[in-house]
């Protein structure tokens, strides 16, 4: 009998109260295998509620109780992960050990977490004026909100509420409907771990919930992670009902490959980085940017191979590299992009349109590969969130810095190179948010903070690290003075220290 998934409200899983539902499928079979409640602005009020009669009690438990709480949701997630994992698979479609490396990346932010005694420590300062002191402290903000993509239902989210829960703050998680299960399990694991009910929340649902969630004035903050132009909508109608919000946009990931390049290496890191998750990676490397005729001819000899000999099939497929795309509309999507590339003359040396999944009928595709492309192409200009790479071919390492520089997008990069000062000046020089040397997707550890630049990133604060501690918390600064015998009188001057 298929599923029902609903919400996770007070330390309970509920049934929707709505009549909206949403369809959730293996992407391996097409096949449905659950249906999951849209909430409804009154169970958005009661998710919020609950969050709000908690936050009291939570935001005065002690960060070392706090951090114990999480400590035993750590030894679950370890414990667990394989099974955490094959939720993943089962919905989202990435092969397991991809889903596991999801898990595991999830997992170091909890290990971060734990250390909340330590991290949420201030500052202080004797005598800033003549027996004056002052210190610092940092409190939580109350109720905050999580709204996650489909391609990391587990990563993303656990970017998010360990920090925040860690820190005092009480968690709604909207995560996409696409694939929800991890979610719920996710909370089952908290409760089991100690986590008192309503401090850790998830409601269902579309952009009715979201909408909600901005509005509701009890929301202190918001976070998310998606495309750019929803990225801009969450941040501009936060701003609007004066949350706190963290929006993460889309991205356009350049690898450079400079001629002194090892290409072994270089092809393997743009194997993994372009065609790993099928490309449904906002840190996927999709441009290619060869530096001179020599080094892009020999580059795309050796893809051509190697895109297709691509081994593609379910994700619970040990021998598979690749699994399906989530949705057939996100398929149809990525099979127009290719389409606009030949339109707009780029050369197609692999297809991945003509991939067949014998036995199955879900959403898979192969890798593709392009050449020549320019940058007035859709293809470089806008995230396909798809395995299709783009080889753009450029004349020098000066050029291949501007174009960088001039996308819109300033989430990932990285270069490839053996001459240290070439490595350099491009960390330097480049405008982007997180930069790889010889690393293709240079995504930072949990300890410290995850970030993009330019329309990839809307807010001031990267995800979790320190950056996550000082977006989940305000500052507050106590100046003292204790009285003495003698009196001063009132003073009508600006109070100064001295």
């Amino acid at each position: 009998m298929m599923s029902s998934l609903g919400h996770y409200i007070n330390g309970n899983r509920v049934k929707g109260k709505g009549t909206r539902t949403s369809n959730v499928f293996d992407p391996a079979t097409g096949q449905q295998t659950a249906s999951v409640c849209l909430a409804t602005v009154q169970e958005v009020d009661d998710v919020v509620a609950s969050a709000a009669a908690a936050f009291p009690s939570w935001s005065e438990t002690t960060p070392l109780r706090r951090a114990r709480i999480l400590n035993k949701f750590l030894r679950i997630l370890e414990e667990r992960a394989s099974d955490l994992a094959s939720v993943i698979t089962s919905e989202h479609g990435k092969v397991h050990l991809d889903a596991l490396g999801e898990v595991q990346r999830g997992i170091e932010v909890v290990e971060f977490a734990t250390g909340a005694p330590q991290l949420l420590k201030g500052e202080i300062t004797e005598n800033v004026g003549t027996k004056i002191d002052s210190h610092s402290v940092r409190q939580p903000l109350g109720v905050v909100a999580g709204i996650t993509p489909f391609n990391f239902p587990v990563m993303v989210p656990m970017w998010m509420f360990p920090v925040a829960i860690a820190c005092g703050n009480c968690f709604i998680l909207k995560p996409s409907e696409r694939d929800p299960s991890a979610s719920l399990l996710i909370a089952d694991w908290l409760s089991e771990a100690g986590l008192p009910p309503g401090v850790f929340n998830v409601v269902q649902g579309d952009k009715a919930a979201v909408d909600a969630l901005l509005k509701h004035s009890e929301v202190s903050a918001i976070s998310f992670v998606g495309s750019t132009p929803i990225a801009k909508y969450i941040y501009e109608n936060a701003a609007r009902y004066g949350k706190r919000c963290q929006a993460l946009g889309g991205a356009k990931n350049h690898l450079v490959i400079m001629p002194d390049a090892d290409l072994d290496q270089a092809v393997d890191a743009l194997m993994g980085a372009a065609y790993g998750s099928a490309g449904e990676r906002c840190m996927a490397v999709s441009v290619a940017v060869p530096i001179g005729e020599r080094t892009a001819n020999d580059l795309v000899e050796r893809l051509k191979t190697r895109v297709r000999g691509l081994r593609v099939g379910p994700g619970h497929d040990p021998e598979a590299e690749m699994g399906p795309l989530i949705t057939k509309e996100h398929l149809d999507r990525v099979s127009g992009y290719i389409e606009s590339g030949v339109e707009e003359g780029a050369d197609l040396l692999v297809d991945g349109r003509q991939f067949r999944m014998q036995g199955y009928n879900g959403y898979f595709i192969g890798g593709s590969l392009f050449d020549r492309v320019t940058r007035e192409m859709r293809i470089y200009r806008e995230e396909i969130f798809g395995p299709v790479l783009s080889v753009v071919r450029a004349e020098s390492f000066d050029a291949a810095a501007a174009m960088i520089n001039g996308h819109e997008y300033g989430n990932g990069t990285a270069i490839f190179t053996r001459d240290g000062n070439a490595a350099r000046e491009f960390a330097h020089r480049i405008k982007v948010g997180m930069v790889g040397i010889n690393v293709p997707i240079p995504v930072p550890m949990a300890f410290h903070s995850f970030g993009g630049w330019k329309a990839s990133l809307f807010g001031d604060h990267h995800m979790h690290g320190m950056e996550g501690v000082r977006f989940y918390t305000q500052l507050k600064t106590v100046t003292t003075r204790w009285p003495n015998s003698a009196r001063v009188g009132p003073e009508f001057m600006m109070p100064t220290m001295r």
